[in-house]
C-alpha cells in the first residue's frame, strides 16, 4: 500500500511544487511507482510535467466532487514510474462544493474526501505525493487527513520560519482530531545560495529549531532548476548532471531510508 506524503507550507515561493515534481520523479527513477497529485488550483505541477491542460479528461477536482473515480483521473507520464492526477482551475471552487455537500449529504465529511478518493487506488502505488496549495484551508486539511506524513519545505531566506508555528499547530490539530497517524517526515531546506552568509545562517537556525527532523539534503538555488518546468521536465531529465538533480536523488534516498527505519 502506498505511503502518502504531502508537501505543505502556507507560504508561497518556498520550492514546494518544485520539490513535489522532482521528489516524485526521483522516487520513480529509484524504482518506486509514484503518483503525484496536483492539489493546487494553479496547476503548476501538472504543467511542470508537460501536461497540456486541454488534454485533461478528468482531474482531482472531478474526484473530489464525486463525478469521477480516481483511476479515471490518473495520467501516466513519459517519465519512469511517474503518474499524475492533474489539476485545473475548476479546483478553485471545490471548497464551496465540499461545504455544501457536508451540509446536505448525511454522513459526508468534507475534511476526509481526499482520503476516501484515494483509498481504492492506494494498492496500485508505492508512493503518493501531494502538492498542496500555499494556504492552510480545506484542500490542505484534506491532504493532511489523507497523508501518512508531511514534508515541510523551508527556504533559506530571511523570515524562513515565519508562519511555521501556525503550520505546526495545524498539523497537531489534524493529528489530534482527524488523523492520529500523521507524522512529520522531515523539513527540507530549499533555495540555498551558498555564496551568502544569510543562507548559511538560516540553515543553522532551522536545524536548531527542528533538530533531527531536518533532511541532510539541501536544495540549491539554480537557474537550471527554474528552467526545467518550462520544458515540462523534472530536473533529472532536463539536466541530469546538475547539482539539483543530484540533490533530489539524495532527498529521495533519504525519504526511503527514513521510511524503512520507521517500519
Amino acid at each position: 500500500m502506498a505511503r502518502v506524503i504531502s508537501l505543505v507550507n502556507q507560504k508561497g515561493g518556498v520550492g514546494k511544487t518544485t520539490t513535489s515534481i522532482n521528489l516524485s520523479a526521483s522516487l520513480g527513477k529509484l524504482g518506486k511507482k509514484t503518483l503525484l497529485i496536483d492539489l493546487d488550483p494553479q496547476g503548476n505541477t501538472s504543467t511542470g510535467l508537460g501536461i497540456n491542460k486541454g488534454d485533461i479528461k478528468g482531474s482531482v477536482y472531478d474526484c473530489l466532487n464525486g463525478s469521477m473515480p480516481a483511476k479515471k483521473c490518473i495520467i501516466k507520464t513519459r517519465f519512469t514510474n511517474l503518474y499524475v492526477m492533474p489539476s485545473t482551475i475548476n479546483l478553485a471552487g471545490i471548497n464551496f462544493e465540499l461545504i455544501d455537500m457536508s451540509q446536505n449529504t448525511p454522513g459526508f465529511k468534507m475534511n476526509e474526501q481526499l482520503r476516501t478518493v484515494l483509498e481504492p487506488i492506494k494498492d496500485n502505488f508505492e508512493y503518493i505525493i501531494i502538492d498542496c496549495p500555499p494556504s492552510l484551508e480545506l484542500l490542505t486539511t484534506n491532504a493532511l487527513v489523507a497523508s501518512d506524513a508531511v514534508i515541510i519545505p523551508v527556504q533559506c531566506e530571511f523570515f524562513a520560519l515565519e508562519g511555521i508555528t501556525q503550520l505546526l499547530n495545524t498539523i497537531i490539530m489534524t493529528q489530534t482530531k482527524l488523523n492520529p497517524r500523521l507524522e512529520i517526515e522531515g523539513v527540507l531546506l530549499t533555495l540555498l545560495d551558498s555564496r551568502t552568509n544569510l543562507g548559511l545562517e538560516v540553515v543553522e537556525e532551522v536545524r536548531r529549531f527542528f533538530k533531527e527532523k531536518v533532511f541532510n539534503t539541501i536544495i540549491p538555488r539554480l537557474i537550471r532548476l527554474v528552467e526545467a518546468p518550462s520544458h515540462g521536465e523534472p530536473i533529472n531529465e532536463y539536466d541530469p548532471q546538475c547539482r539539483a538533480a543530484e540533490a533530489y536523488t539524495n532527498l529521495a534516498k533519504e525519504v526511503l531510508e527514513r521510511d524503512a527505519a520507521n517500519k
